[in-house]
This record gives structure tokens, sequence and C-alpha cells, in this order.
């Protein structure tokens, strides 16, 4: 059980980090977020005015400016370099634009590859949109979370506001139908189901739920 791989993918706002870090503290495993990955180059775009377009140029972003993790008691805090930027990377402007950078076919492969180095060892929780596919392929457990649209809408509307991040829940469904658009029909790494992930719809569940539902999938494959 200590040396497996959790691969856990699925549209935005599916409940992916939340469930994965729970897993990951039950278990004892390390957790890697990519979608934070993701956002802190995009993070990084913006501080240094590079266009989202521009794909070398944030391929070299990437590999100026380390991206890491630390667990504090306030849970995980995200730096690049030595800048936290925990906050930083969950504010509108980056959330805007996260899916066209990671669109990049450079900038995933820089990032898949730290990815799959931090996975070596096993013992991990890895949550993001292609690790059942790409990144861990070989990964014991793959989990594919679902929920519905205005579901999702209204976890992110009220993370948000918890935040104080100002913005109206129409503008927060229209950007994750958009974005659900824009992660399935990327031509690198698109959004899909690996073929031996079990399907998980959060639709009406709670966390606990979930992440029960989740250890029961986990025991019933004999870990």
């Amino acid at each position: 059980m200590e040396n497996i791989s959790i691969a856990i993918d699925g549209p935005a706002s599916s409940g992916k980090s939340t469930v994965a870090k729970l897993l990951a503290s039950d278990f004892n495993f390390i957790y890697v977020d990519t979608g934070a990955m993701y956002r802190a180059v995009t993070f990084l775009a913006i501080k240094h005015q590079v266009a989202f377009s521009d794909e070398t140029a944030l391929a070299e972003l990437t590999k100026k400016y380390p991206i890491t993790f630390k667990q504090s008691g306030h849970g995980q805090l995200v730096f690049v370099n030595d800048e936290e930027v925990t906050e930083a990377i969950r504010q509108p402007d980056v959330t805007a634009a996260v899916s066209e950078v990671s669109a990049h076919g450079m900038v995933r492969e820089e990032l898949v590859e730290a990815q799959r180095q931090l996975a070596q060892t096993g013992g991990i929780v890895m949550d993001g949109r292609d690790i059942g596919t790409t990144v861990l392929p070989q990964a014991e457990v793959k989990i594919f979370l679902v929920a519905s649209v205005e579901e999702r809408a209204q976890r992110r509307y009220k993370e948000n506001q918890a935040k104080g991040i100002q913005m109206d829940f129409e503008t927060i469904k229209e950007a994750i139908a958009k974005r659900d658009y824009l992660d399935s029909h990327r031509e690198v790494s698109p959004l899909i189901q690996a073929e031996d992930a079990e399907l998980v719809d959060t639709t009406g569940m709670s966390i606990e739920q979930v992440v029960t539902k989740i250890k029961g999938i986990i025991e019933a494959k004999g870990f």
C-alpha cells in the first residue's frame, strides 16, 4: 500500500484537490497538486508579461523558476523560487488564463517530467486532468471525478466568497463550462477518462462521502 500511486482526474471544481489532500493525509502519502503547477506558470506569465500564446517563453519560465510545495500548519503552500504564491495563483486573472497556458505542449512536457520525478518513489496522490492517461499511466489506482456544471459553479462560488474573492455566480458558471470545453478539446493531453479509471460522480455528495467511496475502490483492488 505504501508504494502505490493514486491518480485523480476530472474537470474544474469536481473536488479533486480536496479529496486528494484528504486521501494523502489519511494514508500518509505525498500530495502533488499538478493544477497548482500550471497555475504557477500562468502567474509567472502575468508577472513577467509573457503572452499566454508564447509557448517557448512560457516553457522557459518553468525552467527558470522551480515550483515547490511545503506543508504548514494551515495546509500545503505553493512556492515559485522562494516566493509563496498559494493565494495568488487562485485569483481570477490566473483562473481565466490557465487553460490556455496548460494547453501548450512544451509547458506540459516540462511539468510532466517534474511530476513523474515526484512520483518515482510511490506513496503519492496526484490530481489533475491527465494524470491517469499521460503523467502516471502506470498508477495502481485511477479515479475520474465528475459533477454537474451547476454544482461545480456553486462550489467555486462559495470557495471564492470564503477567500474574499468577488466573482458572480453566472460568470463562474460560464468560466467553468468554457474551461471544460478547452480542457477536453486541446490537442495535447486532453481531459479524458482513462480506460482503467473508476468514474465517481460527486454531484450531491459530501467530500466525506466521496473519500469513503474512493477508499472502498482502493480496498476492492486489494490494497
